[in-house]
Parts: structure tokens; sequence; C-alpha cells
């Protein structure tokens, strides 16, 4: 097998470029150009080719049947080998993706600053010459010095690769192979018609409700959208009517500011005003304001047709510290909207290929289930082992009662999911209300806290054992060996960080006790971490890497086309629907080795859309 190393120049301008648009815009534009190539098989010396037709050639006459491709950023250049030159490798590496999720998200990805990091060389400034050069523009000797600095950015790939693979984890790279094909060699497609039908209706509804308004004001409806999305124009209209404008302190800046967030009290209190115009300014600009709905709708159309129906799924692999997969090129899958039936459209008009389904599994309740595995509180565990309802058990002991309604379920599993990481009484009072739709005064709340730490005695303990070991990562003490944290041997404490089982770390870069507490450097600036949120992080690092060896597994078979929180989905002919199904689930339902003793469950559903699934 052929280890192939490229890197391609292609042309950019002031309002065209990666800086400004995303991958996949940037490829299917018409103004789109591969100024060159430079490109590495094996260990042998690195080749520059210019222009379209050289270019062509050489990776034409490449065996990618037998060839691993390897570049920094492969979305980028492995989609362009693909969708220009229609080039297929055996499978991709990234050394961006590896530096991620060595050096954590926040260390500086660059190229430059990789190669400065590991002394490998320094990478040139040529390509500043080439902005708005196309290849007609450059002169012989151009090229050539431009072919210099594109043979040295293959060079310190290369032997940046050569670094980080030395102990970096098999399934790792497997996985990174998997995300870069979901971009690279999409599946999935889009209905068009439905989301522009959707688009329209979109539209009609905002009119529909603008168009009283703009009557009443005396002016068109797109200057009231305007005037009612602007919180400064907002505010204009409410003196106008002598309303007083609420205002509140801005956490960021710490200066006065408009509260009229949909979730600010003084934006709420203007819902209910007693003036009735007030009430249907409010309720009408809480149903326009948005344009989060129409924006995706038209990003997925244009994504439909630059790609012939096809849907590219931009993740990023190692998007979040604890190697989360995050959203990229400004399409989010994590967040598509589920519950609403008409904002379901999206979903509804992702589709498989012809005579295929979707099949989408998803693990049941995996960080609550890892949470007391983890800490080793045996009672939640073994309600888990039999099907238990734990969130029902736990609503139980708050209402004092055996059985509950739909309402208090929805309290014991708020409390559930997020008073297992250290939350207080006042951000579970905050969440009650978002998710359970559940008032409650901070005293009441604070019970619930207390109820749970009663309960919990053993997830509490964890949180103490957190605490020391940032104090112990912070200042390691002289000679301490490593210690497992945990009553699992899986997570191992370090002077570097918290190494997983998987041989990646969670990492706190510049870890040091501040007044109020600890807090860690990262590209936002300070953050707090404490021991709680320590457990949170160790949970989701867990079940991401569950996911993550269920998904390996599941590629033998079935390739994985998304991944969504802790769902996977793939696609199969439709008549193999419930062999695929029964595969993917039978995998899901099963513990990796390192997590002897955990119950994981998964629900799974096929369909001929995302939606249905």
């Amino acid at each position: 097998m052929n280890l192939i190393t490229i890197d391609f120049e292609t042309f950019y301008d002031v309002g065209f470029s990666l800086s400004r648009m995303t991958t996949e815009e940037y490829i299917n534009d018409e103004r789109f150009q591969v100024i060159g190539v430079a490109i590495k098989i094996d260990e042998g010396k690195t080749e520059w080719y210019a222009g379209e037709e050289a270019v062509a050639k050489a990776i034409a006459d490449i065996d990618w049947s037998n060839a691993m491709l390897l570049c920094h950023n492969t979305q980028f250049d492995g989609a362009i080998l693909k969708w220009k030159f229609n080039a297929e490798p055996v499978g991709y590496l990234d050394t961006l993706c590896m530096a991620r999720s060595i050096h954590g998200v926040d260390a500086g990805g660059s190229l430059k600053a990789l190669a400065e990091r590991y002394a490998l060389g320094e990478k040139g400034t040529e390509v500043l010459d080439a902005k708005g050069k196309r290849i007609e523009d450059f002169r012989d000797h151009e090229l050539r010095q431009y072919g210099v600095y594109c043979k040295n950015d293959v060079k310190l790939t290369y032997e940046l690769f050569k670094k980080l693979a030395i102990k970096y984890p098999p399934n790792e790279l497997k996985l990174i192979d998997i995300t870069l094909r979901m971009y690279i060699l999409p599946r999935l497609q889009l209905d068009t018609r439905l989301l522009v039908d959707r688009l329209e209706d979109v539209k009609g509804e905002k009119h529909k409700l603008l168009q009283p308004l703009a009557d009443k004001l005396q002016c068109e409806v797109e200057d009231v959208r305007k005037k009612l999305a602007s919180n400064k124009q907002f505010a204009n209209i409410l003196e106008q009517l002598n309303i007083v404008v609420p205002m509140k302190t801005s956490p960021a800046t710490g200066k006065e500011t408009f509260a009229l967030a949909k979730g600010d009290q003084g934006f709420l209190a203007l819902c209910e005003h007693p003036n009735a115009f007030v009430q249907e300014l409010c309720a009408v600009r809480l149903g326009t304001k948005s344009t989060i709905e129409e924006t995706r709708i038209e990003r997925f159309v244009g994504i439909a047709k630059r790609n012939y129906g096809k849907l590219p799924i931009p993740l990023k692999y190692y998007g979040a510290h604890t190697g989360r997969w995050a959203g990229s090129d400004k399409v989010n899958f994590q967040n598509l909207p589920s519950r609403d039936k008409k904002q379901k459209a999206l979903k509804n008009a992702i589709l498989p290929p012809d005579n295929h389904v979707i099949m989408n599994c998803d693990s049941s309740q995996i960080e609550a289930r890892i949470l007391v595995w983890f800490a080793g509180q045996h009672d939640v565990l073994e309600q888990f082992r039999k099907g238990e309802d734990v969130y029902s058990v736990f609503a139980s002991k708050v209402y004092n009662k055996p059985e509950v309604d739909k309402t208090e379920r929805a309290v014991g599993k708020t409390c559930v999911l997020g008073l297992g990481y250290g939350t207080g009484a006042k951000k579970l009072r905050d969440v009650l209300k978002i998710n359970a739709g559940v008032e409650m005064t901070e005293m009441a709340t604070q019970r619930l806290v207390n109820l749970y730490r009663e309960v919990n005695h053993e997830v509490v303990k964890l949180w103490r054992e957190c605490d020391q070991a940032l104090k112990d990562i912070a200042s390691w003490p002289q000679e301490k060996p490593a210690y497992y944290l945990g009553k699992v041997k899986c997570v191992l404490v370090t002077p570097e960080g918290l190494r997983l089982p998987n041989g990646l770390y969670i990492r706190y870069p510049n870890l040091e006790l501040k007044k109020d507490g600890y807090t860690y450097a990262s590209r936002r600036g300070e953050v707090s971490i404490w021991g709680g949120a320590v457990v949170e992080n160790v949970v989701q690092a867990l079940a991401r890497i569950v996911i993550g060896e269920q998904m390996v597994t599941i590629n033998t078979k079935y390739r994985p086309l998304l991944t969504v929180h802790d769902a996977v989905v793939c696609v199969a002919p439709e008549k193999h629907a419930h062999e695929a199904l029964g595969f993917i689930m039978q995998t899901m339902n099963k513990a990796p080795e390192w997590a002897e003793g955990l119950p994981v469950t998964c629900e799974g559903n096929f369909g001929k859309n995302y939606g249905e699934c």
C-alpha cells in the first residue's frame, strides 16, 4: 500500500477564498482553479505539477486502488481530488485531525504552528504572492518558486505524520477516515423541492404575521421586519408608545444593554403587558426575528444544486474538548430541529440513495449510564441493568409517591442528567423551566439538589476525586505515580492530563489555581474548571469513545454517513433493511472491552428519509 502525500495550490482572491467561503462553496464555484499540486509517493522525491493538464495526468498515473491519501486538512485536498479528478484512494489520513486530538482543539493546528512545535522546518510564504493570480498570470519562474513552496508543505506534512503516528491509536485513524468519507464521498441526498416549498411556507407565515402590523404602522412589511429584528429600533417603537424599555447588565462587558432576548425577564414581562398592541409587537417579533430556518434551508438548497443533489456531511473530527464531533463548513447537523413538525422538513429532505433506506440508531442514556458506572453508584447502575426508568425512579423520590406523571418524570430526568455534575439550585431552577416547563422557587430546587446528593453519594465522592486530580495536574507532586480516577480502571490521571482508554488525553493547558478556583487556557480565554465539570468532561469523552468504537465495527459492513450526539446514521438496500438494522443495533448494544459492566443499549429505526427514522 502506497502512502501518497499531496497538497493542492488553488486560485484565491480578495472575495474568493476559504476565509470567506465554505470549503464546499469554494471548490464548486465557477472561479475555482487548481494552480498546481505537489505529490510525494512514500519516501520518494516530491514532484510539482503545474497547470490543469499536467495535474490531471499526474493524478491519473497513480494507482489509487492501492494508495492511502495523506494531507494537512484532507477535507479540502481530498475533496478536490475526488470532486475534480475523480480519484478515490483506499483510505484518508489527516495530520490536522491527528494534531487536534493529540494537542487539544485549542492548540495551534496550522501546518506552520505544528512544524514549529516539532522543529520540522519553516513553512514558506510564497502563497501570499499568489493572491489574485490565475495559472495564466504566473511567469515560469514564479510557478517554479510556487512549486518549491508547495513541495515544502508536502515535506512538512509527511514528516509531521511520522511524528504523530508513532503512538496514534489505530481506531482513531479509522474514525478520521470514516469522518472524511462523510464529506468527500457523500451518499445522502437532498429533496430540493421539499426544501423550496418549506422556504416559501416560512416566508409566507412571517408575511402573514407582519402584514397587520405593517398596516397599523403604515409602512412596508420588510420595514416592519427590520424594525422588530433590531433591538435598537424595537426599543424606539416602545419609547414612542411611552413604554419603559427593559434593560440588563451584560455579563460579558458589564455595561447596561437591552433586555430584549426572548428569555430575558424584561422581555417576558412585555409579552404580558396590559397594552394589547405591545403584546402583538412582542408576539410578531418572536415569530419573525429568527432567520435560522430560512438560512439553513437556503444553505441546503445551495449545497444540493452545487453537488447534483448529494449532501456532503462536514463534520469536524475532535471538534470539542472531549473529542466529540462538531459541525463545520457552516452546517451543523448536531442541532437540526426534530420536534416541530414544520421545521422537521430539513430532516425529511435528507434522503438515501434510490432503493435504499436510512437507518438511525441512538445509544440510550449513554452519558447517564457511564456516570454511575464510572462513579460506582451501584444502585442506579442496577436500575439501568434491569431496564428500569431511572428518571421515574428519582422522580418518585422527589414527589414521594410510587407513580409519577409525564411532567414529574421530566423533572426527574432533568435532575438525573444535570445534577450529576454539581449543578446548583439556581441553575437547576432555570433548566427545569426550559426543559420541563416547571417553575420552582430556588428553595424548592435546593431540596432536589440535596436529595440527589444524598442518594448518589458515590457520584459526589467522584467530584471530590476530580478536585484532587485538578490539584495534582496543576502542580504534580514529585515522584507521585499516575493513578486511576473513579471506580473502574480506564481513566489515568497524569501530569499531562487525563489519559483516556483510547490513548488520547483530556488536557487542561496552563491549569492553575486562581482566587475563585481552577482555570485553564483556551482560545476563548481562561475557562473555569472544577470537580463536577471534570466529571462531565470524562463522561462525555468516554461516551464518544464508546460510539467511536461502535462506528468502527459498523463500518465493516455499513459505512456511517453521519453521527449526531450518540446516534449513528447509515444506509442499506431496502431489501436488507431489517438485517442491517439488526447488525447495527447488536453492535451498539455491546460495551467495549475496556468498559466491562457498562450496561449499554440503543434504539433504532429505518425510514425513507432522515425525519422518519
